[in-house]
C-alpha cells in the first residue's frame, strides 16, 4: 500500500507541473504575439550615400602592409610545422 500511495503522489505531482509550464508556456506565447502586434517594427534608416571616392583615392592596401603580413603568415605557419 505504501508504493501505491507514493506512485500516486509522484503521478498528482508530475501532472501539477507540467500543467503549471504548459500554462506558463501558452501565457508566454501568447504574449510575445501581442507584443508583436503592438510594438512596430523598426525599420532601418535611409542611408543617404556619400559623396564617390574621387579617381585619385585608392582603397589599395600598402604593399609595404601586404610584405609584412605575407612574412608573419608565413613564419608563424614555419613555427607551427616545427611544433608539430
Amino acid at each position: 500500500m505504501e508504493l501505491e500511495s507514493l506512485l500516486q503522489e509522484a503521478l498528482t505531482l508530475m501532472l501539477t507541473g507540467m500543467s503549471v509550464v504548459f500554462v506558463f508556456l501558452t501565457i508566454l506565447i501568447f504574449l510575445v504575439g501581442l507584443m508583436s502586434r503592438l510594438v512596430p517594427e523598426e525599420l532601418p534608416s535611409k542611408v543617404t550615400p556619400s559623396q564617390p571616392a574621387s579617381p585619385g583615392q585608392s582603397n589599395a592596401v600598402n604593399p609595404e602592409t601586404i610584405a609584412a603580413i605575407s612574412a608573419a603568415v608565413h613564419q608563424y605557419r614555419n613555427q607551427r610545422r616545427n611544433d608539430k
